[in-house]
């Protein structure tokens, strides 16, 4: 875990307009001052992000909103009193604090209140927000440890503070509350269920969305193998014909078929905790790529709960690549 003297140079580097990785409870964030567009225009140098993605605001709690939106919603408060600290992004109106370069030029911001110790430290120290996307390439998948940031960035990050494995492993919800009725634009760490029970009525989760907001690439949370999905009943038989057919094949193995014997180059089987699935789903894709596969078969889970966000990862995963080959390098 990382020191108090650690922490506070990691307030000093953001002060001195450099980059920090940290930990949340969700991935590891790759982050800079809010209030710094040349900051901020270094994450997407370094992750080579498009400048039209927009980023998350991190903020040290749900009474400091004000000092970043405008007309915050009773809904946003309302979600923001229930869930904060924790993995829910609210998407609000921007506040004069927020430079455009975090937004994507959007009149919108994403704001969120992590829930890591070590975290809520950085923002107390650095005494500010701290604008924050997943510390990788843009588009690949997200990083979970610290070693996979040090792995993925190397020295194009000033600061790495170590926290340990997230313990969520799937990015943050996002919900939109700039309209009349809010709307999941992002599955993810806090389940549409739990949104639902809180608010008293169904949320929709849209394929497509009039905001912009993180994770809605055609391709994302990506290995270098290609993913292709497939019915739970035809993982097995989909990994072995791929294997004969030449491919290096890693194969995600859902909890209910566990004593099946698979002819692959690598086995994943998953946990039956939907919890657990998402706490390792990226250090999963990251082994299967370590271990040399250039495929990965893989079904979805049953899309309630955490299900819902492992779906949604799985499915960008498995999206469009920038060329037929697959193995281009990523934007």
């Amino acid at each position: 875990m990382a020191r108090t003297t650690d922490i506070e140079k990691a307030a000093g580097v953001l002060r001195a307009g450099g980059l920090v990785a940290f930990p949340t409870e969700t991935v590891y964030g790759l982050g800079a001052n809010a209030e710094d567009p040349a900051a901020v225009g270094r994450i997407f140098q370094v992750k080579g992000r498009p400048p039209s993605h927009p980023l998350i605001v991190h903020i040290g709690g749900a009474e400091q909103l004000d000092d970043w939106v405008e007309d915050v919603p009773a809904t946003a408060r309302l979600l923001a009193e229930h869930f904060w600290p924790g993995p829910l992004t609210l998407v609000l109106r921007r506040g004069r604090r927020v430079p455009l370069e975090a937004t994507g030029g959007l009149e919108t911001v994403a704001v969120r209140v992590p829930d890591h110790p070590v975290a809520l430290a950085l923002l107390s120290a650095f005494g500010g927000g701290v604008t924050a996307p997943s510390a990788n390439r843009f588009g690949s998948v997200s990083p979970t440890t610290a070693n996979h940031v040090r792995a993925e960035l190397g020295d194009a990050v000033d600061f790495v503070l170590d926290g340990g494995p997230c313990a969520v492993g799937v990015e943050s919800t996002i919900v939109d509350t700039t309209g009349d009725t809010p709307s999941v634009l992002r599955p993810g760490g806090v389940t549409r269920e739990d949104l639902e029970a809180v608010l008293g009525y169904p949320l929709a989760v849209p394929t497509a969305s009039r905001v912009r907001v993180p994770g809605q690439h055609p391709s994302h949370y990506a290995p270098r193998a290609r993913v292709v999905l497939v019915e739970p009943e035809k993982v097995v038989a989909e990994a072995e014909l791929a294997q004969e057919l030449g491919h290096q094949v890693g194969v995600f193995l859902p909890a209910s078929f566990a004593d099946a014997q698979v002819k692959a180059h690598a086995v994943v089987a998953l946990p039956g905790s939907m919890a657990a699935y998402a706490r390792g789903l990226y250090g999963f894709l990251r082994k299967l790529d370590q271990q040399g596969c250039d495929l990965i078969v893989a079904s979805l889970p049953v899309e309630e709960g955490l299900g819902l966000a492992i779906a949604n990862r799985l499915r960008r995963a498995a999206g469009p690549r920038p060329s037929s080959t697959g193995n281009a390098p990523r934007q």
